[in-house]
């Protein structure tokens, strides 16, 4: 196990499960996540209090687990909030959003006369990544879905709602912090990566979340929890990057196949479109 004094970082990183629920998943630390949500939810409604409740009532043990970090809270009104830390896109990532939704939905079933009174839901995704195709405007990160009718465009139902986070896009730098907002997409961007608390930052619940972020405050057997969620982390971030790489080199590959056709279709000899392409006499031949 590594020593705290092996660390560059002073800071965890949010991007572990260890960090994610330490920072937000924990009932010392629960007013950082009161902070987030009142944050997120920008006066929609403002939250008191939270209770934690059990993220396997999600059906978290669906398929591989190994990027998504969930917290699962109520709060004093008996709204229901899904948080959750998603390092890697995947391909059916919108409908595992909506499958856990429907979990808090089914809970509120009561037993005998119930007239079928729902209370709202709120699915939060914190994404490592952006979504692809350029689904959404580079500087657009913040997204807001709810149920709507597609003919005057709105709101059918309320109290259903899915809040996304590009974070890579967020690229403010400390001085040009306003809201709170601002300020907490600041630190899920960059915490791992600061040195010191930044001055935007002075406000009392982030006192609290550097307080607690400090790696050189763990105990041995968070520094161990830590240490093998770091670990999973790097592993996936090296799995990713071989498979750009990987999809970089064939696309390398397609475009001089697409090429030499080209060229063979031209009438060029194949030693010429070899030496133009990098190709191989076989690999021509073949096309």
């Amino acid at each position: 196990m590594a020593g705290i004094s092996d660390y560059k970082e002073r800071y965890v990183s949010l991007y572990t499960d260890f960090g994610f629920k330490k920072i937000f998943g924990t009932e010392l630390n629960k007013e950082l996540l009161i902070s987030f949500l009142n944050a997120l939810l920008q006066g929609e409604q403002h939250v008191e209090d939270i209770q934690y409740l059990n993220s396997e009532n999600l059906g978290s043990n669906v398929g591989n687990r190994n990027a998504v970090f969930d917290v699962y809270c109520t709060n004093d009104k008996g709204e229901r909030f899904i948080v959750e830390m998603q390092n890697a896109y995947q391909k059916f990532f919108k409908d595992r959003t909506i499958y856990y939704s429907s979990f808090p939905i089914q809970e509120q079933a009561k037993r005998g006369d119930w007239n079928y009174k729902l209370d709202s839901i709120y699915t939060i995704g914190i994404l490592n990544f952006v979504f692809p195709e350029d689904e959404y405007s580079p500087d657009c990160y913040h997204h807001e879905v709810k149920l709507m009718d597609t003919a005057d465009k709105h709101v059918f139902f309320d109290k259903l709602t899915y809040i996304y986070l590009e974070v890579p896009k967020f690229n403010k730098k400390p001085e040009e912090l306003v809201t709170m907002f601002d300020k907490w997409m600041f630190v899920l961007r960059n915490l791992s990566s600061l040195m010191n608390r930044p001055v935007a930052l002075q406000e009392r619940v982030f006192t609290r979340l550097f307080e607690q972020a400090e790696i050189a405050k763990f105990s041995q057997d968070e520094m161990r929890s830590y240490e093998e969620s770091l670990k999973v982390f790097r592993d996936l971030n090296n799995v990713i990057d071989t498979a750009k790489i990987d999809a970089k080199a064939e696309g390398k590959a397609e475009k001089g196949r697409e090429i030499a056709l080209k060229l063979k279709q031209m009438g060029l000899s194949v030693e010429q479109i070899a030496e133009g392409t990098g190709l191989s006499i076989e690999e021509i031949e073949q096309l």
